[in-house]
């Protein structure tokens, strides 16, 4: 869960994104796992459930940071933070995550998804769309 106050807002990286609402200093706590409100599921549970909803979960979840047979869906704005190769959030600690810099008010947060997967990020395409509208109705 995110432990700054954050809004999400479009991305120049990917679609959607994290932002900060306040100035975050260097080293001060951004994300914390919390078993209470962070949710987990079983790897396998993925092959039981509607293809679309393993699509979610394939683009949001991250490995349970003491638990491999897990993935982890954050229950917040956290799950929308993107990739960098020089990322403003350091989550070496799968646990938590700590300010890499001190980062601005309106910043985007970004991370290194090497550091929740294992050391392979995965990218995929946006599932979000802004000022298009799809279908009629």
């Amino acid at each position: 869960m995110m432990m700054v106050r954050c809004f999400l807002g479009p991305s120049a990286i990917e679609g959607i994104g994290v932002f900060t609402q306040t100035d975050i200093r260097k080293g001060a706590l951004v994300r914390l796992y919390d078993s209470r409100f962070d949710i987990s599921y079983e790897k396998e549970e993925l092959t039981r459930v509607p293809r679309h909803f393993r699509e979610f979960l394939e683009r949001y979840t991250y490995e349970h940071p003491r638990d491999p047979e897990y993935l982890v869906l954050d229950c917040d704005e956290g799950r929308f933070m993107n990739h960098c190769e020089l990322p403003n959030v350091d989550l070496s600690n799968p646990v938590k995550g700590v300010a890499a810099r001190d980062i601005k008010a309106g910043e985007e947060l970004t991370c290194d998804y090497r550091a929740l997967s294992l050391h392979v990020a995965d990218f995929q395409p946006s599932r979000h769309r802004f000022g298009q509208v799809i279908g009629t109705a």
